[in-house]
């Protein structure tokens, strides 16, 4: 019995150890991105490193989360979609500094924090859909679509949306407050119905012949196209690249950052190290037809049928510091009243 009672109490032992063991190769990821969106390559990722991936994703509230968790918090690696919201993690002092040559060699400077704080994954343009047809779609500027011939031709999804925003806090640097205020105010006039729905809701209504323009990032276009249901939504319209005479079209991005108190620090590391690599950036290329932050790798050929453009020079911090102007700027016109 004595013999029994050790045995098995060496099993427990044993059991207990390796689930502590098991349990320590594990990264936890807070997300703003979707899980679908980024499964395949986490799912890699374990596959190459024996490390599990736990993944918590919401469209808003993370970083109350977070702050709320404390120096308790299970968050390793953060990911967010829009540099507004990258800003917000490091103002609060919700993530903390990372030193990696791959990240470094691998991610551009202007795409990179300079303290090591964020990195850039992807880039996405906020594109102009032009109703396919339209005559002298290529030389358009995001400033045209206040001109009086685009009275109720402009569809738009809310502009208080954090991809409305970043490109009105780029407007702002690039033009200047009272400019865009009155660029916001005749928007509005040229609205075809009140704001509403998502990215692609705007491309499906030109193709119901509601409206003729919209705005949409990117990699919604090549998302479209590969949609059974959707394509004839994608192939009603034309994807252009906004200002290629003048400033460049406005580029937002996708980021990861480290949390303040990551408790599988080495892993999170990992993470982020694989995550810029070149297979990794390949995935993101091909899955989410984004643009790869690795110079090394290229769009997806899809993707790259539409052409090269010339980009916003603009600070992407500088576009993060304006983001409370431009969330003023759409109050004050009352921008998503509009009937």
């Amino acid at each position: 019995m004595l013999k029994r009672f050790i045995n098995m109490a060496a099993i427990s032992v044993s059991l207990f150890a390796f689930t502590t063991v098991y349990a320590k190769e594990e990264v936890n990821v807070y997300s703003y991105r979707q899980p679908f969106l980024i499964k395949p390559i986490l799912d890699q990722f374990s596959q190459m490193h024996n490390i599990k991936v736990n993944i918590i994703f919401a469209d808003k509230g993370l970083e109350e989360r977070i702050a709320r968790e404390g120096k308790y918090s299970p968050a390793d690696v953060i990911l967010a979609v829009d540099i507004s919201r990258v800003m917000e993690f490091v103002s609060r002092d919700l993530v903390q500094p990372v030193s990696s040559r791959d990240l470094t060699e691998n991610i551009p400077a202007n795409l990179q924090d300079a303290k090591g704080k964020w990195f850039a994954l992807t880039t996405r343009a906020r594109s102009i859909y032009a109703q396919k047809g339209l005559p002298d779609v290529d030389t358009l500027n995001y400033e045209d679509l206040a001109k009086p011939e685009f009275k109720g031709k402009i569809c738009m999804r809310s502009a208080k949306h954090p991809y409305n925003i970043a490109l009105i806090a780029s407007m702002i640097a690039n033009n200047g407050y009272d400019q865009t205020k009155e660029w916001l105010i005749k928007v509005k006039e040229n609205l075809a119905r009140k704001p509403q729905g998502n990215d692609r809701a705007q491309v499906k209504a030109i193709k119901d012949n509601l409206c003729q323009y919209s705005l949409g990032n990117s990699y919604y276009y090549g998302k479209m196209l590969l949609d059974e249901q959707q394509k004839s939504w994608a192939e009603a319209v034309s994807i252009v690249f906004p200002n290629q005479n003048n400033h460049g079209t406005h580029v937002n991005v996708s980021a990861m950052m480290m949390a303040k108190y990551a408790p599988n620090r080495d892993n999170a590391l990992k993470l982020m190290e694989y995550l810029a690599s070149d297979e990794a950036q390949s995935m993101y290329a091909t899955l989410n037809m984004e643009y790869p932050v690795n110079p090394s790798v290229n769009p997806s050929s899809l993707v790259a049928s539409w052409g090269e453009f010339k980009t916003d020079s603009v600070d992407l911090a500088k576009i993060a510091d304006n983001r409370k102007l431009a969330l003023k700027l759409v109050d004050e016109t009352r921008f998503d009243l509009a009937s």
